[in-house]
């Protein structure tokens, strides 16, 4: 894939802004947004809890052993602008798809909108996938899955743990030799409950009766795009280090 440097020039000031905004520091308005989620969770039944942990270890663990992730079809894109655009699109796709989803599944109350987490989480995944094939990446290959595993990690958690991750991902050809290679050595629990924190208020409106059509909808739909940029981002970092330094 050819780098097409004009076009680089024109996400050079966003491409920046992510990462100083992926390395900065935890502020206090961070900390206490931390205590507050702490608060809610302890508000929320803990089956509710227990289904939501099952359905993120069950879909992130299919992202990893799972045929259906690993058959698209090799996109190979002249220039990376191109890539880039194909990536766009599959992120409108994905975050209307979710928006759908979540409305349908919000509507009906508790009971339905449960249903939202294992679908909505699949979607994200999906997107992820698509987008990594598109930028030319090799999803078959374990550690590609494992980066995608660290996209999703580095957009649905707290600061502290985001700037963790970013390390990572900023060295991924060094850091991922001594990532495991079995799958089930990976940090699950942390993964799980940097997710479930960072999602759980803005999903408690959702198991509301009236409201919750509305809040699934805008949720869905505002979380899949960020997620959508922070992987054309996370893409970035691999393939434009050197012509963006």
């Amino acid at each position: 894939m050819k780098i097409d440097q004009d076009y680089v020039d024109t996400i050079q000031s966003e491409y920046r802004l992510w990462q100083l905004k992926m390395s900065q520091s935890p502020s206090l308005m961070n900390q206490a947004t931390k205590g507050i989620q702490h608060k809610i969770n302890t508000l929320i039944p803990d089956k509710v809890h227990d289904f939501v942990t099952r359905a993120i270890k069950e879909i992130t663990r299919t992202v990893i052993f799972g045929a259906e992730y690993t058959t698209l079809h090799q996109k190979d894109f002249r220039f990376f602008s191109e890539a880039e655009q194909f990536a766009l699109r599959r992120i409108d796709f994905y975050a209307s798809s979710s928006a759908a989803e979540g409305a349908i599944t919000g509507f009906g109350g508790f009971i339905s909108g449960l249903a939202d987490f294992p679908l909505w989480l699949s979607l994200k995944m999906k997107l992820l996938f698509e987008v990594a094939n598109g930028y030319g990446y090799d999803v078959k290959d374990y550690k590609e899955r494992l980066y995608i595993l660290h996209i999703f990690q580095l957009t649905f958690s707290s600061q502290k743990h985001r700037n963790e991750i970013f390390k990572i991902m900023k060295d991924w050809e060094k850091n991922s030799e001594s990532l495991p290679t079995d799958i089930n050595d990976f940090d699950w629990k942390t993964f799980q409950l940097e997710y479930r924190d960072f999602i759980d208020l803005a999903k408690l409106i959702q198991l509301i009766p009236g409201v919750g059509a509305i809040a699934g909808a805008y949720v869905n739909h505002k979380y899949t795009k960020i997620l959508g940029r922070y992987a054309m981002n996370g893409y970035r970092l691999r393939l434009l280090d050197q012509q963006i330094k």
